[in-house]
């Protein structure tokens, strides 16, 4: 699929969902690797999303906000996942400082480490579909304007344009993606903040309650973990995509209240809920939304081939196994 043998790659925050997929596959294609994580259990970081593998990789303990200890680490490696990200969309709201030394000043930190030690690396991006603010035409594709309603989503917004800007000032090549609601095996289950379709999974095995807002007609898009990391993998190594900004996500659209029932289904428990919605939750409500990915499907060769059933089937069975280490 990739070119990927001995290719030196590092993968910020590769402890988390993202980030541990990644690392895992690239090992898997031959690749050397180094895991750069600050170890926050709050962000996803679980060691054991890579416990399996050890001695297949480096880790080093980091943190993106740390300038010298990005400096050193970008030396001579070829493509660089920077996943390492403040996650949680309420956070960002209670703390917009923190959310900004993340997902803002982490990102300028590694881009300025490129241009000094490494202008030969290419990086990969992942923003958000929350960048796009409130939806006025489906499917959404990457020229529909961005207006970002939250401090999560602004600064998403912003680092992608700190990527733009260094491509074109600079010619340190990124690639970026507005990635939809991605879900799968190695997430962190402790909270609602991270993965939706995770957290309803949780629940469910659980037997609680897994709460809707009004009756659950709104649409998103939901994509699983494979189908999103072969995406970015894929298109990270390919020259075509140099500068570019993709949508990513299964482009399919998918009822809210059809996710959770699924979920109920296949988990074999929990038991649906429907609550008002809450007060002044259009203010952060971006409308109903599903990407279109024809953009990166005509660049790349990588198509999502991961069904909602199947993808929560394999979610599902590997909670069932291993919950002890994410609950």
């Amino acid at each position: 699929m990739n070119n990927l043998q001995k290719k030196k790659i590092l993968v910020f925050g590769g402890l988390g969902l993202i980030g541990s997929s990644t690392a895992r596959k690239c090992i898997a294609e031959g690749a050397l690797v180094t895991i750069a994580d600050n170890r926050a259990p709050m962000y996803g970081a679980n060691d054991f999303n890579m416990q399996d593998l050890e001695g297949k990789f480096q880790l080093v303990i980091g943190d993106i906000r740390n300038g010298d200890f990005v400096n050193e680490i970008v030396k001579g490696q070829d493509y660089i996942f920077n996943f390492a990200a403040q996650v949680n969309h309420n956070l960002s709201i209670e703390d917009p400082i923190l959310d900004n030394q993340i997902n803002c000043i982490g990102h300028i930190n590694v881009l300025m480490a490129c241009k000094k030690n490494n202008p030969e690396a290419k990086l990969a991006y992942p923003g958000s579909r929350l960048q796009y603010g409130k939806i006025k035409k489906l499917p959404v594709n990457e020229s529909h304007p961005l207006q970002p309603l939250s401090v999560y989503a602004i600064h998403k917004n912003t680092a992608e344009q700190y990527y733009q800007a260094f491509y074109k000032h600079y010619g340190i090549r990124s690639v970026c993606f507005r990635i939809t609601n991605p879900y799968g095996p190695r997430a962190q289950m402790k909270s609602s903040g991270y993965s939706i379709i995770n957290w309803f999974i949780r629940q469910a095995l659980d037997d609680k309650n897994i709460t809707i807002f009004g009756e659950g007609t709104q649409i998103r898009d939901y994509i699983y973990i494979n189908d999103l990391i072969a995406g970015i993998i894929t298109a990270v190594t390919n020259p075509k995509t140099d500068g570019q900004i993709y949508n990513l996500g299964s482009g399919l659209a998918t009822p809210f209240k059809k996710m959770a029932e699924l979920v109920i289904e296949i988990a074999g428990g929990g038991k649906l809920k429907k609550v008002p919605w809450p007060k002044n939750y259009d203010n952060f409500e971006t409308g109903d939304f599903y990407a279109d990915i024809t953009s990166i499907k005509s660049a790349i060769d990588w198509m999502p081939s991961t069904s909602l059933r199947d993808g929560v089937k394999k979610t599902v069975e590997y909670y069932k196994q291993n919950r002890k280490y994410y609950w």
